[in-house]
Protein backbone atom coordinates (compact mmCIF):
# COMPACT_ATOMS: atom_id res chain seq x y z
CA UNK A 1 0.00 0.00 0.00
CA UNK A 2 1.57 3.33 -0.97
CA UNK A 3 1.18 6.79 0.42
CA UNK A 4 -0.13 9.50 -1.88
CA UNK A 5 0.76 12.66 0.06
CA UNK A 6 -1.14 14.25 2.88
CA UNK A 7 -4.56 13.88 1.22
CA UNK A 8 -4.36 10.11 0.69
CA UNK A 9 -4.16 7.60 3.52
CA UNK A 10 -3.79 4.57 1.25
CA UNK A 11 -4.14 3.55 -2.35
CA UNK A 12 -3.88 0.39 -4.44
CA UNK A 13 -4.37 0.03 -8.18
CA UNK A 14 -4.21 -3.05 -10.40
CA UNK A 15 -5.05 -3.51 -14.06
CA UNK A 16 -4.78 -6.42 -16.45
CA UNK A 17 -6.80 -6.15 -19.65
CA UNK A 18 -10.34 -5.11 -18.78
CA UNK A 19 -10.09 -6.41 -15.20
CA UNK A 20 -9.14 -3.49 -12.95
CA UNK A 21 -9.15 -2.84 -9.24
CA UNK A 22 -8.82 0.45 -7.40
CA UNK A 23 -8.72 0.87 -3.62
CA UNK A 24 -8.56 4.29 -1.99
CA UNK A 25 -8.63 5.49 1.60
CA UNK A 26 -8.66 9.22 1.37
CA UNK A 27 -9.23 12.54 3.12
CA UNK A 28 -9.93 14.28 -0.18
CA UNK A 29 -12.51 14.02 -2.94
CA UNK A 30 -11.22 12.03 -5.93
CA UNK A 31 -13.05 12.59 -9.22
CA UNK A 32 -12.51 9.77 -11.75
CA UNK A 33 -11.83 10.65 -15.39
CA UNK A 34 -13.72 7.82 -17.07
CA UNK A 35 -17.45 7.95 -16.44
CA UNK A 36 -18.77 4.99 -18.36
CA UNK A 37 -17.07 1.72 -19.19
CA UNK A 38 -17.57 -1.36 -21.34
CA UNK A 39 -17.27 -3.45 -18.16
CA UNK A 40 -19.39 -4.00 -15.08
CA UNK A 41 -18.29 -1.74 -12.23
CA UNK A 42 -18.63 -2.71 -8.57
CA UNK A 43 -18.30 0.16 -6.10
CA UNK A 44 -18.14 -0.83 -2.42
CA UNK A 45 -18.12 1.98 0.14
CA UNK A 46 -16.11 0.69 3.07
CA UNK A 47 -16.25 3.88 5.12
CA UNK A 48 -17.84 7.32 4.92
CA UNK A 49 -20.72 8.73 2.92
CA UNK A 50 -20.87 9.69 -0.76
CA UNK A 51 -23.30 11.21 -3.21
CA UNK A 52 -23.33 9.02 -6.31
CA UNK A 53 -24.88 10.10 -9.61
CA UNK A 54 -25.99 7.23 -11.91
CA UNK A 55 -27.57 7.83 -15.33
CA UNK A 56 -30.14 10.46 -14.32
CA UNK A 57 -30.30 10.72 -10.53
CA UNK A 58 -28.20 11.19 -7.41
CA UNK A 59 -28.17 8.72 -4.50
CA UNK A 60 -26.86 9.20 -0.99
CA UNK A 61 -24.62 6.19 -0.41
CA UNK A 62 -23.59 5.07 3.06
CA UNK A 63 -20.98 2.79 4.56
CA UNK A 64 -21.55 -0.86 3.59
CA UNK A 65 -23.45 -0.13 0.35
CA UNK A 66 -22.52 -1.97 -2.84
CA UNK A 67 -23.30 -0.36 -6.21
CA UNK A 68 -23.11 -2.43 -9.39
CA UNK A 69 -23.26 -0.50 -12.66
CA UNK A 70 -23.84 -2.13 -16.06
CA UNK A 71 -21.57 -1.34 -19.03
CA UNK A 72 -21.94 2.07 -20.68
CA UNK A 73 -23.98 3.74 -17.93
CA UNK A 74 -22.90 7.31 -17.11
CA UNK A 75 -21.97 7.70 -13.44
CA UNK A 76 -19.87 9.75 -11.05
CA UNK A 77 -19.35 10.49 -7.37
CA UNK A 78 -20.19 14.12 -6.78
CA UNK A 79 -19.81 15.49 -3.26
CA UNK A 80 -16.46 17.09 -2.53
CA UNK A 81 -18.09 18.46 0.64
CA UNK A 82 -17.93 14.96 2.22
CA UNK A 83 -14.40 13.97 1.20
CA UNK A 84 -13.29 11.44 3.83
CA UNK A 85 -14.02 7.93 2.59
CA UNK A 86 -12.68 4.46 1.92
CA UNK A 87 -13.83 2.58 -1.14
CA UNK A 88 -13.07 -0.38 -3.40
CA UNK A 89 -13.86 -0.32 -7.13
CA UNK A 90 -13.63 -3.38 -9.38
CA UNK A 91 -14.23 -3.38 -13.14
CA UNK A 92 -14.84 -6.77 -14.71
CA UNK A 93 -15.97 -7.74 -18.25
CA UNK A 94 -19.23 -9.64 -18.66
CA UNK A 95 -17.32 -12.50 -20.33
CA UNK A 96 -15.36 -13.04 -17.12
CA UNK A 97 -18.62 -13.52 -15.22
CA UNK A 98 -19.47 -16.60 -17.27
CA UNK A 99 -15.96 -17.92 -17.98
CA UNK A 100 -16.04 -20.49 -15.17
CA UNK A 101 -19.57 -21.79 -15.66
CA UNK A 102 -22.41 -20.64 -17.94
CA UNK A 103 -24.88 -21.26 -15.09
CA UNK A 104 -23.72 -17.88 -13.79
CA UNK A 105 -26.03 -16.36 -16.41
CA UNK A 106 -29.03 -17.67 -14.48
CA UNK A 107 -27.65 -16.89 -11.05
CA UNK A 108 -26.83 -13.31 -12.03
CA UNK A 109 -30.00 -12.62 -13.96
CA UNK A 110 -30.90 -9.60 -11.76
CA UNK A 111 -27.53 -8.10 -12.65
CA UNK A 112 -27.98 -8.47 -16.40
CA UNK A 113 -31.52 -7.11 -16.56
CA UNK A 114 -30.84 -3.84 -14.70
CA UNK A 115 -28.75 -0.79 -15.51
CA UNK A 116 -27.59 -0.57 -11.92
CA UNK A 117 -28.16 -2.17 -8.52
CA UNK A 118 -27.71 -0.61 -5.08
CA UNK A 119 -27.43 -3.25 -2.36
CA UNK A 120 -27.86 -2.11 1.25
CA UNK A 121 -27.29 -5.15 3.46
CA UNK A 122 -28.55 -5.76 7.00
CA UNK A 123 -25.84 -5.01 9.56
CA UNK A 124 -25.16 -8.69 10.30
CA UNK A 125 -24.50 -9.38 6.58
CA UNK A 126 -22.19 -6.39 6.15
CA UNK A 127 -19.48 -8.33 7.98
CA UNK A 128 -19.60 -10.96 5.21
CA UNK A 129 -19.31 -8.33 2.44
CA UNK A 130 -16.51 -6.55 4.28
CA UNK A 131 -14.65 -9.86 4.60
CA UNK A 132 -14.82 -10.48 0.84
CA UNK A 133 -13.54 -6.95 0.12
CA UNK A 134 -10.63 -7.29 2.56
CA UNK A 135 -9.70 -10.69 1.09
CA UNK A 136 -9.68 -9.19 -2.42
CA UNK A 137 -7.33 -6.44 -1.22
CA UNK A 138 -5.09 -8.96 0.55
CA UNK A 139 -4.75 -11.02 -2.63
CA UNK A 140 -3.91 -7.99 -4.74
CA UNK A 141 -1.33 -6.78 -2.19
CA UNK A 142 0.45 -10.09 -1.57
CA UNK A 143 0.32 -11.27 -5.21
CA UNK A 144 0.74 -14.94 -4.38
CA UNK A 145 0.58 -17.48 -7.26
CA UNK A 146 -2.89 -17.36 -8.84
CA UNK A 147 -3.80 -14.13 -7.03
CA UNK A 148 -5.69 -12.63 -9.98
CA UNK A 149 -7.92 -15.69 -10.47
CA UNK A 150 -8.46 -15.93 -6.72
CA UNK A 151 -9.47 -12.26 -6.58
CA UNK A 152 -11.88 -12.72 -9.50
CA UNK A 153 -13.57 -15.65 -7.76
CA UNK A 154 -14.02 -13.44 -4.70
CA UNK A 155 -15.60 -10.78 -6.93
CA UNK A 156 -17.97 -13.44 -8.28
CA UNK A 157 -18.90 -14.39 -4.70
CA UNK A 158 -19.74 -10.76 -4.00
CA UNK A 159 -21.88 -10.50 -7.15
CA UNK A 160 -23.75 -13.72 -6.34
CA UNK A 161 -24.44 -12.41 -2.83
CA UNK A 162 -25.80 -9.15 -4.28
CA UNK A 163 -28.05 -10.97 -6.77
CA UNK A 164 -29.40 -13.22 -4.00
CA UNK A 165 -30.03 -10.17 -1.84
CA UNK A 166 -31.99 -8.45 -4.62
CA UNK A 167 -34.13 -11.58 -5.15
CA UNK A 168 -34.82 -12.08 -1.44
CA UNK A 169 -35.37 -8.50 -0.27
CA UNK A 170 -37.67 -5.75 -1.47
CA UNK A 171 -35.48 -2.67 -1.40
CA UNK A 172 -37.00 0.57 -0.16
CA UNK A 173 -36.54 3.40 -2.67
CA UNK A 174 -33.66 5.66 -1.68
CA UNK A 175 -34.53 9.28 -1.08
CA UNK A 176 -33.07 12.18 -3.04
CA UNK A 177 -30.43 14.09 -1.07
CA UNK A 178 -32.46 17.30 -1.57
CA UNK A 179 -35.33 18.79 -3.63
CA UNK A 180 -32.68 20.32 -5.91
CA UNK A 181 -31.33 16.85 -6.71
CA UNK A 182 -34.85 15.67 -7.54
CA UNK A 183 -35.38 18.57 -9.95
CA UNK A 184 -32.03 17.97 -11.67
CA UNK A 185 -32.92 14.28 -11.94
CA UNK A 186 -35.93 15.27 -14.04
CA UNK A 187 -33.67 17.42 -16.24
CA UNK A 188 -31.19 14.56 -16.69
CA UNK A 189 -34.04 12.17 -17.46
CA UNK A 190 -35.28 14.58 -20.14
CA UNK A 191 -31.79 14.69 -21.69
CA UNK A 192 -31.65 10.88 -21.77
CA UNK A 193 -34.98 10.79 -23.63
CA UNK A 194 -34.33 13.73 -26.00
CA UNK A 195 -30.56 13.65 -26.62
CA UNK A 196 -31.22 13.44 -30.37
CA UNK A 197 -32.98 16.82 -30.37
CA UNK A 198 -31.43 20.26 -30.37
CA UNK A 199 -30.79 20.91 -26.68
CA UNK A 200 -29.27 23.90 -24.96
CA UNK A 201 -29.02 25.21 -21.42
CA UNK A 202 -31.38 28.04 -22.34
CA UNK A 203 -34.02 25.70 -23.80
CA UNK A 204 -33.97 23.38 -20.79
CA UNK A 205 -34.03 26.30 -18.35
CA UNK A 206 -37.19 27.57 -20.02
CA UNK A 207 -38.76 24.10 -20.03
CA UNK A 208 -38.14 23.56 -16.31
CA UNK A 209 -38.94 27.16 -15.28
CA UNK A 210 -35.52 28.04 -13.85
CA UNK A 211 -32.80 30.48 -14.83
CA UNK A 212 -29.89 29.24 -17.01
CA UNK A 213 -27.50 30.25 -14.22
CA UNK A 214 -29.38 28.21 -11.60
CA UNK A 215 -29.62 25.21 -13.94
CA UNK A 216 -25.94 25.32 -14.83
CA UNK A 217 -24.79 25.61 -11.20
CA UNK A 218 -27.27 23.05 -9.82
CA UNK A 219 -26.65 20.55 -12.61
CA UNK A 220 -22.91 20.59 -11.89
CA UNK A 221 -23.50 20.27 -8.14
CA UNK A 222 -25.98 17.39 -8.43
CA UNK A 223 -24.35 15.34 -11.19
CA UNK A 224 -20.67 16.27 -11.13
CA UNK A 225 -20.92 17.10 -14.84
CA UNK A 226 -21.23 20.41 -16.64
CA UNK A 227 -24.41 20.49 -18.74
CA UNK A 228 -22.64 20.22 -22.13
CA UNK A 229 -20.26 17.55 -20.77
CA UNK A 230 -23.19 15.39 -19.67
CA UNK A 231 -25.13 15.90 -22.92
CA UNK A 232 -22.05 14.84 -24.90
CA UNK A 233 -21.56 11.79 -22.66
CA UNK A 234 -25.14 10.63 -23.26
CA UNK A 235 -24.84 11.17 -27.03
CA UNK A 236 -21.51 9.33 -27.19
CA UNK A 237 -22.92 6.44 -25.13
CA UNK A 238 -25.83 6.05 -27.55
CA UNK A 239 -23.61 6.36 -30.61
CA UNK A 240 -21.24 3.70 -29.25
CA UNK A 241 -24.20 1.34 -28.97
CA UNK A 242 -25.17 2.03 -32.60
CA UNK A 243 -21.58 1.50 -33.77
CA UNK A 244 -21.42 -1.89 -32.08
CA UNK A 245 -24.94 -3.14 -32.86
CA UNK A 246 -25.78 -1.70 -36.32
CA UNK A 247 -24.20 -1.13 -39.72
CA UNK A 248 -25.20 2.53 -39.94
CA UNK A 249 -22.55 4.83 -41.38
CA UNK A 250 -20.75 7.13 -38.97
CA UNK A 251 -22.24 10.32 -40.44
CA UNK A 252 -25.78 8.93 -40.01
CA UNK A 253 -25.03 7.90 -36.42
CA UNK A 254 -23.67 11.38 -35.66
CA UNK A 255 -26.87 12.91 -37.01
CA UNK A 256 -29.12 10.41 -35.22
CA UNK A 257 -27.66 11.15 -31.77
CA UNK A 258 -27.82 14.92 -32.16
CA UNK A 259 -24.40 16.09 -33.36
CA UNK A 260 -24.46 18.86 -35.95
CA UNK A 261 -21.43 17.63 -37.89
CA UNK A 262 -19.51 14.39 -38.22
CA UNK A 263 -16.25 16.26 -37.52
CA UNK A 264 -17.51 17.56 -34.19
CA UNK A 265 -18.89 14.11 -33.41
CA UNK A 266 -15.53 12.46 -34.05
CA UNK A 267 -13.70 15.00 -31.90
CA UNK A 268 -16.09 14.65 -28.95
CA UNK A 269 -16.28 10.85 -29.28
CA UNK A 270 -12.49 10.47 -29.06
CA UNK A 271 -12.29 12.90 -26.14
CA UNK A 272 -14.84 10.85 -24.18
CA UNK A 273 -13.79 7.29 -25.08
CA UNK A 274 -10.13 7.70 -26.00
CA UNK A 275 -10.76 6.14 -29.41
CA UNK A 276 -12.21 7.22 -32.78
CA UNK A 277 -15.71 5.91 -33.61
CA UNK A 278 -14.54 3.23 -36.06
CA UNK A 279 -12.45 1.61 -33.31
CA UNK A 280 -15.65 0.27 -31.74
CA UNK A 281 -17.09 -0.75 -35.10
CA UNK A 282 -13.99 -2.87 -35.78
CA UNK A 283 -13.86 -4.20 -32.21
CA UNK A 284 -17.47 -5.42 -32.40
CA UNK A 285 -16.63 -7.44 -35.51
Amino acid sequence: MKSDGEHSMGELRYSKGDFTLSYRKSLSHNMPHNHFHSTYEIFYLMNGNREFFIKDRTFLIQEGDVIIIAPNIVHRTTNSALPKHERLIVNIPKDDLTAINTSYLEIMHPLFEQEYMIVRSPFQEQVFVEGIARNILQEMQEKKPGFEIYAQTLVLQLLIYCCRHVKQHVSEPLEFPSPMHERISRVAGYINSHYMDELSLQLLAERFYVSPYYLSRSFKEATGFAFVEYLNMVRVKESKKLLEETKLKVNLIAERVGFGSVTHFGRVFKAVTGHPPLFFRKASK
